[in-house]
C-alpha cells in the first residue's frame, strides 16, 4: 500500500508527464522545463526532483506514450481483429494524442539518443501488432503476399505524411480525423487480393 507522501510525489510525477506532453506538443521538444513547470503549476525545481535530466523527462514521457498505444492496440490484436479494424484502431489511438505524435515524428531525429531509442521501441510495439493481424489475414489468403516490413511501413508513412503535411490538408482540426476513412480505404485496396 502507498503512503500519502508517495502518492502525492506519484501524483506530481504525472503531472509534470502530462503537462510535458501538452508542452512539448504545442512548442516542440527545446521548450523550456520552466513552461513545463507552470503547465504542471508546480516549482521549476520539482521537476528536477522527478526528473533527474531533461532527457530522462523525455523517456519517461515516451514510456508513457508507449504504454498508452500499446494498451489500445493490444485489445484489438487479442480479440481477433482484422487488419482493416486495426487500422482504424490505430488512427484513434493517434488523434487521442494527435499534436504530440505529430511532434515527435517532426522532431524524433533530433531528440537524444535514449529518447530516439524509446520512439523506435514505440514503432516496434505498434509493428508487432501489425504483424500478428497481417499473418492472420495472410493465412487466409485475403490481402497480397507482402512483405511484413514493407507492410507497416507503407502505413507508417502514409500516416506520417498526413502529420507532417497537415497543414495542406486540414489546416484546422485534425488531419486523421478528417482522412481517417480515406487513408484505410486506400491502403485496403493497395493490399487486398
Amino acid at each position: 500500500m502507498m503512503g500519502k507522501r508517495q502518492l502525492q510525489k506519484e501524483q506530481t510525477r504525472e503531472r509534470i508527464i502530462l503537462a510535458a506532453r501538452k508542452v512539448y506538443s504545442e512548442y516542440g521538444f527545446s521548450a523550456p522545463t520552466a513552461d513545463i513547470a507552470n503547465e504542471a503549476q508546480i516549482s521549476h525545481g520539482s521537476i528536477f526532483t522527478h526528473f533527474p535530466t531533461v532527457e530522462n523527462l523525455l523517456v519517461s514521457l515516451l514510456d508513457s506514450f508507449s504504454g498508452d498505444m500499446n494498451r489500445e492496440l493490444h485489445v484489438l490484436v487479442e480479440s481477433g481483429g482484422n487488419i482493416e479494424k486495426l487500422l482504424s484502431m490505430h488512427i484513434d489511438a493517434l488523434i487521442g494524442h494527435e499534436s504530440f505524435y505529430r511532434r515527435l515524428v517532426m522532431e524524433a531525429a533530433c531528440l537524444p539518443m535514449e529518447a530516439k531509442n524509446t520512439f523506435i521501441i514505440i514503432q516496434s510495439m505498434v509493428s508487432i501488432h501489425f504483424l500478428q493481424a497481417l499473418e492472420f489475414e495472410m493465412s487466409a489468403g485475403e490481402i497480397k503476399d507482402i512483405p511484413p516490413h514493407m507492410f507497416f511501413n507503407t502505413w507508417i508513412g502514409l500516416i506520417h505524411h498526413y502529420l507532417l503535411n497537415s497543414e495542406l490538408f486540414a489546416s484546422q482540426g485534425s488531419v486523421l480525423k478528417e482522412y481517417k476513412n480515406d487513408l484505410i480505404e486506400c491502403f485496403m485496396t493497395l493490399i487486398k487480393k
